[in-house]
């Protein structure tokens, strides 16, 4: 499977410095606000708030935090007009991105993105152009050091896993986007540790591009990710 989110909300990391954090908990609040507004309280029926929440417990975002955010998502709490957005853009060395965000200012968010792409030798491309490169998948995160990979492996495959990968003591597992909630809750079933679940926006083929491009690619993938609008940078960079 090709393609992947470079800089991802539920990214696993032990310890993120104080600014670093409070930028992934104020994405991710607007990620729970914007939820709850589309498809109410109710985790059982609302899977993309279901996974807002349990990326934010991933990252220990406080419990206040979290009511809060759907405090104004249900509209209890005065918030931010919020609305999301994807973009499509070429970067260094012809590699292609789909770039999604939440926002409430979709103009001044395209224009900060468009900027950031300019500085780093990249550019905004039409709706479209870049999209069909890309295929929605689900990916399920599972730390597999209680059980054997192999044994991993047969049973994500057993229940409908389309392809799997390890990487740092944990499997990631492809899904057919319509099949990742379902398959998620078979493999807890397990007793298995589910890290994190998500729709993902996934590369058909992937490119290489030359170490001098590489590193430019890398700083942008960091400027985006700085930007409080972006939620998810998406490429078919080979990592």
């Amino acid at each position: 499977m090709s393609g992947h989110s470079h800089f991802r909300t539920i990214k696993a990391q032990k310890e993120l410095a104080d600014a670093k954090k409070g930028r992934l908990f104020s994405k991710l609040s607007r990620l729970i606000t914007l939820a709850v507004k589309e498809g109410g309280k109710d985790l059982f029926s609302n899977v993309k708030l279901k996974t807002a929440i349990e990326q934010a417990k991933q990252l220990n975002m406080p419990k206040d935090n979290i009511e809060r955010a759907i405090k104004k998502g249900a509209g209890k709490l005065s918030g931010e007009n919020l609305e999301e957005f994807s973009v499509e853009g070429i970067g260094p060395g012809g590699m292609v991105m789909i770039i999604s965000g939440i926002t409430d200012n979709k103009n001044r968010a395209l224009n900060e993105i468009k900027n950031i792409l300019s500085q780093y030798g990249g550019k905004m491309a039409s709706e479209g152009s870049i999209r069909w490169m890309f295929e929605r998948k689900g990916l399920i995160i599972v730390d597999y050091h209680e059980k054997s990979k192999e044994e991993l492996e047969l049973a994500a495959i057993e229940i409908g896993a389309q392809d799997i990968k390890k990487r740092d003591n944990m499997l990631y597992i492809y899904t057919m986007a319509e099949d990742m909630e379902k398959i998620k809750k078979a493999l807890e079933e397990r007793q298995l540790k589910v890290r994190s679940a998500s729709l993902e926006w996934m590369a058909k083929e992937e490119v290489i591009i030359s170490d001098k491009e590489q590193e430019v690619a890398q700083k942008l993938f960091e400027a985006l990710n700085e930007s409080d609008a972006v939620q998810e940078v998406y490429s078919n960079l080979k990592s």
